[in-house]
């Protein structure tokens, strides 16, 4: 990644102000952002409803599923939401051209991340507050260590994002598919409905090396016990930064690879 100069900071401004007025501009961009998370919230939370009249597990612990599913998203939509700012660029044939600009792909990195941070605020919070008129439940009452898993899981979301982003950038839209497949094959080891506890000790393995299985686990200790176990988060934080590096690093390799063959004018529709 290149040294920062005074123009980086415009240049990324510019790729976040091309997405705010895709967003902006077309309700149903702007509706499907808002839409899943406040379906599944609603959804769980009538689940939730339900279980907590026939559990005393879920009586004490109120809001141990909304909170869950509401999390998650933050992972889910940090994902997908920097996967699909990248996919606009090459559905509009405008991928090659960007980065024909003095754009430099560190700079478009950061652009990527920042545009996906604005969808999963603008999807996540509308749900957040249904939840409290509906089920009685906020998510803020997590209090300030709230903002730490919620930065935890994006951040977990942004590696896997640029990774897949990489893919479709090295091997074309064939790839897209993983954008959606990779992580729901990551949520059973990420224990969001249930303890890692409960898994397969191999199992239990590889869910250690996941930074989201420690959030989930923190965010029941502070539900059920009402204790921020900040253990977990320090072990949260070490695995997102070698998580990161590993998406940053493959998304700047296979931006290579694709700009020694030529693939960056070939992609598209």
């Amino acid at each position: 990644m290149n040294a920062l100069d005074s123009g980086t900071p415009r240049r990324i401004g510019a790729v976040l102000l091309r997405h705010w007025y895709l967003i902006s501009g077309s309700w149903p961009r702007f509706l499907d952002l808002c839409y899943w998370p406040v379906v599944q919230m609603i959804l769980w939370g009538f689940i939730q409803t339900y279980l907590m009249r026939q559990s005393d597990f879920f009586a004490q612990a109120g809001g141990i599923l909304l909170g869950a599913v509401m999390l998650w998203d933050v992972l889910f939509r940090g994902q997908i939401g920097l996967a699909i700012s990248f996919f606009e660029e090459v559905y509009s044939r405008n991928l090659g051209h960007l980065l024909a600009t003095p754009l430099r792909i560190g700079e478009y990195i950061v652009a990527l991340m920042g545009v996906s941070l604005l969808r999963t605020v603008i999807g996540l919070f509308p749900a957040t507050l249904l939840a409290i008129w509906f089920f009685g439940f906020s998510l803020y009452s997590l209090g300030f260590a709230l903002i730490a898993f919620f930065f935890s899981l994006i951040l977990f979301g942004w590696s896997i994002g640029l990774f897949v982003a990489g893919l479709v950038l090295r091997y074309g839209l064939g790839a897209e598919s993983f954008a959606w497949a990779f992580i729901f094959a990551l949520a059973p080891l990420c224990g969001v409905y249930y303890p890692v506890s409960i898994l397969p000790g191999w199992v239990q393995m590889l869910s250690a090396l996941l930074p989201a299985a420690y959030i989930f686990e923190g965010m029941r200790a502070v539900l059920i016990e009402h204790v921020v176990r900040a253990d977990l988060l320090v072990y949260a934080g070490l695995l997102n930064v070698v998580w990161l590096a590993a998406g940053i690093a493959g998304f700047l390799n296979f931006h290579r690879a694709a700009r020694e063959r030529g693939m960056l004018l070939q992609l598209g529709e």
